[in-house]
């Protein structure tokens, strides 16, 4: 459960492998549910300092829970030499055509893999898939986000090769993704400019948690009102360490500086 917002029926949780044939074979993900913390609530009164307590409770023992399952995933990727990023973004941002162009342009020099993330529908997985990328679908139900025991399961769907790159497409979300670490090398959020440029100073957890920016759609620029220069300003005053990219996905405006980025994990 997402300790942010309370979203996620983890048994509604499906990792699948994309096939060549039309029907998707589905692999149930039916792990215990995170939180078995009883409270029988037996006072009649309203007991609001408790309840608050108990809310923290609840979120760090997820959170540990969580941390702990990604540190074992961190550690089996570091075994096998796989550099892992974390692609996060609101929706519509370009995430998915991001991920096509650099499997299409650097896919030849080293083995890429894709976990796909997303509450419902193959639509992602089948654009990767028709890249000729490996990948695998996390399908989340009711869920905002991966977290690192489906991560764990994707892993051991997936089988990434030894000493190659995998990204992870996080689910379209700006602010519980930035919880949840599910053993990566790096995380990217990714926005464009037909988003806000105040984006970095609505959703800080976000972009405090991101070690590079990249802005989306560069192409777009003449036609809308966004400040590049300006959404950095935002991003930087709340991550001082923050990089930062403009591209565009689809010219490939820009593009060689995200390659050269991940050359350099």
């Amino acid at each position: 459960m997402c300790a942010t917002c309370g979203c996620g029926d983890e048994t509604g949780t499906r990792i699948t492998v994309p096939h060549e044939h039309p029907h998707d074979h589905e692999h149930p993900h039916d792990h215990e549910h995170p939180h078995d913390h009883e409270h029988p609530h037996e006072h009649p009164h309203t007991h609001e300092h408790a309840t608050e307590t108990e809310t923290v409770t609840l979120e760090q023992k997820v959170l540990a829970k969580n941390d702990l399952t990604a540190e074992r995933n961190r550690g089996w990727l570091a075994g096998r030499g796989v550099l892992a990023l974390n692609v996060m973004s609101s929706p519509g941002s370009g995430k998915t055509t991001l991920l096509e162009r650099t499997i299409a342009d650097i896919g030849g020099q080293r083995r890429v893999s894709v976990v796909e993330g997303d509450q419902e529908t193959m639509l992602d997985a089948n654009r990767i898939k028709a890249t000729g990328c490996a990948v695998v679908q996390v399908n989340t139900g009711a869920g905002c986000h991966l977290d690192a025991e489906m991560m764990r399961d994707a892993l051991t769907a997936l089988d990434p090769e030894p000493n190659s790159l995998l990204f992870i497409e996080n689910v379209g979300n700006l602010v519980c993704p930035a919880l949840f670490d599910l053993g990566e090398k790096s995380r990217v959020v990714v926005i464009s400019v037909t988003e806000g440029t105040d984006k970095p100073l609505k959703y800080p957890h976000m972009f405090a948690a991101a070690n590079l920016v990249i802005v989306n759609k560069a192409d777009l620029l003449p036609y809308v009102d966004f400040d590049v220069d300006l959404c950095t300003k935002y991003a930087r005053s709340v991550n001082p360490d923050l990089q930062m990219i403009t591209l565009s996905a689809t010219t490939g405006q820009g593009i060689q500086q995200w390659y050269d980025w991940i050359a350099k994990q």
